[in-house]
């Protein structure tokens, strides 16, 4: 077997691995990066999620090096793409004008970016990475990680890796049950967290739905309709208890007021002034255009005839997957499986049931974009994961610490040991355990040195959504801006513990030790504190 050794190993390519890496790399550490998809940056790119972001994000509120990311992602069209010079000079350009965040992008781009942001340490040789390869095993002695085995997801072929220091970067926490180290899974139950809204019974089988996303475009009087999926007539008729309506329909709940919601699709809708011009009477959609909502090029932005559509990615309410776990459950691959099924069969429908604006059915040419997600199909290479196993952790974050309607008040939420920060409601998707959506106000918040810290596994850190909080808090944590923050923060602590010669539970117990890396964080580039220009 093939053996390889460095200082820290980052299990999971994701945001958090990625940022991680570079965190380890910028303290001179070499670093074994491995990830099972071909594509590194989770659900940014695999996944293909554009990112959400707090509404602070251009001013503040993220780490230097996750805005160098997302400037980068700007540059990447400003350099090579044809924008028109009003949207070359657009300081913060979106290049899909999506409603869900202030940079709504294509996955490739961020794809090119991380490459550029890792690609001098590979040419130093001090990073390896391994792609395509999942963790199958690890070697554990007196509480500490000692190797992890990969395998190549296509041959089989194992890599036996091994550093002082291993960072479980996966989107399931997938090194949690192969190391021992104790982990929560679903939702926990009120009696253990006091959380208002956790369930009365415990229920590990109870997470988030996820989703898999494609993207699209869409060609007039072309037909693109795929192959009916098997499926199909199971998930036409799928209509949840809560939902109003067949999952396959325009109708989903409202996250916070849990009343069905009628959304729509128009395919390719004019901009602005041509809007006016051509006497469109619509309203603003706001968020329940499905089209609008998560479009990642929109053509207004590029010369006249670069663009013959939009490119939209589908991350919808009625592609949540509640028919169970995609982890510790003995059907998971059947759940994976029928996730995509699910996202086969909506895409079919809208392109041959789903009502048309004018009163017809269905859009033919809508029309997948493999090259858009790195697969032949349009779909992405991975379902968007909402909610991960999370370790035991020292301190767990649990709805009391950062919700305002507990909390009294919407001042940020401190810990003394913060090693970053965040910000995004309470937001949990309907579950596989029946549960609606959860919708909770949330302050902004900080990251608890302590959430990375395992009650008894020494030099494993979690670097993704593994971290100590509870099915609940997991709701505001999972987003983009903070997987990264957690992930660097995770580097910056091996790096440190290198350096020191010492543990993680070391630095969180030690003032002195903690000061001395909380200082080195902000030197970085990391936010500690919310500044007092919020005004709380």
């Amino acid at each position: 077997m093939r053996e390889l050794h460095a200082d820290v190993a980052i299990i999971g390519g994701g945001l958090g691995g990625v940022a991680a890496a570079l965190a380890a790399l910028g303290r001179g550490k070499r670093v074994i990066l491995s990830e099972e998809h071909i594509w590194l940056g989770g659900q940014l790119t695999s996944q293909a999620v554009p990112p959400d972001e707090h509404i602070w994000v251009e001013q503040f509120g993220v780490t230097a090096r996750y805005r160098a990311l997302r400037e980068g992602i700007r540059d990447h069209y400003r350099a090579f793409y044809p924008l028109t010079e009003a949207a070359r000079r657009d300081l913060r350009l979106n290049p899909g004008l999506g409603r869900v965040s202030r940079l709504c992008h294509e996955p490739r781009v961020a794809v090119a970016v991380i490459e550029q942001q890792l690609a001098p340490h590979l040419s130093s040789g001090r990073l390896t990475v391994l792609q395509p390869y999942v963790p199958a095993a690890a070697a554990v002695a007196e509480d500490v990680v000692s190797s992890v085995t990969l395998r190549h997801v296509h041959d089989g072929t194992a890599v036996r890796v091994s550093a002082p220091f291993v960072l479980d970067a996966t989107e399931t926490g997938e090194l949690l049950p192969l190391t021992g180290t104790e982990y929560v899974a679903g939702a926990e139950a009120r009696t253990e967290t006091g959380e208002p809204s956790a369930p009365e019974q415990a229920d590990p089988g109870n997470l988030q739905a996820i989703s898999w996303c494609f993207v699209f475009d869409h060609v007039e009087g072309a037909d693109f309709t795929i192959e009916r999926p098997e499926g199909y007539d199971y998930w036409r008729d799928y209509a949840p208890a809560f939902w109003g309506d067949r999952l396959l329909s325009f109708t989903a709940p409202q996250p916070r007021t849990l009343e069905p919601e009628s959304r729509t699709l128009h395919v390719n809708p004019p901009y602005g002034a041509e809007r006016a011009e051509q006497g469109d009477p619509r309203e603003d959609p706001g968020d329940l255009d499905l089209w609008e909502f998560r479009r990642i090029i929109a053509r207004q932005n590029f010369q006249p005839g670069a663009y013959e559509s939009d490119i939209v990615v589908a991350n919808w309410p009625m592609l949540d997957y509640l028919d169970g776990s995609v982890f510790d459950d003995p059907d998971a691959e059947v759940h994976r499986a029928a996730a995509k099924e699910l996202s086969r069969s909506y895409l079919y429908w809208l392109q041959t049931e789903a009502p048309r604006p004018d009163g017809g059915q269905g859009w033919p040419g809508l029309r997948p974009r493999g090259d858009q997600t790195g697969t032949q199909d349009g779909f992405a290479q991975a379902p968007y994961i909402r909610e991960s196993r999370r370790i035991r952790a020292v301190t767990t974050v649990v709805e009391q610490d950062i919700s305002v309607a507990s909390r009294g008040h919407a001042g940020p939420a401190t810990f003394p040991d913060s090693v970053g920060i965040g910000m995004y409601r309470i937001d949990l998707h309907p579950s596989t355990g029946g549960d609606n959506y959860i919708d909770v106000e949330c302050a902004p918040f900080e990251i608890p040195l302590g959430a990375l810290v395992p009650v008894r596994t020494r030099n494993l850190i979690p670097a993704a959504k593994n971290i100590g909080t509870t099915h609940i808090t997991n709701g505001a944590y999972r987003l983009h801006p903070v997987e990264w923050n957690i992930g660097e923060s995770a580097g910056e602590l091996a790096s440190f513990c290198i350096d020191e010669s010492t543990l993680p539970r070391h630095v969180l117990s030690d003032p002195g030790l903690r000061q001395r890396f909380q200082s080195r964080l902000v030197e970085s580039g990391i936010e500690l504190h919310w500044p007092e220009i919020l005004g709380y």
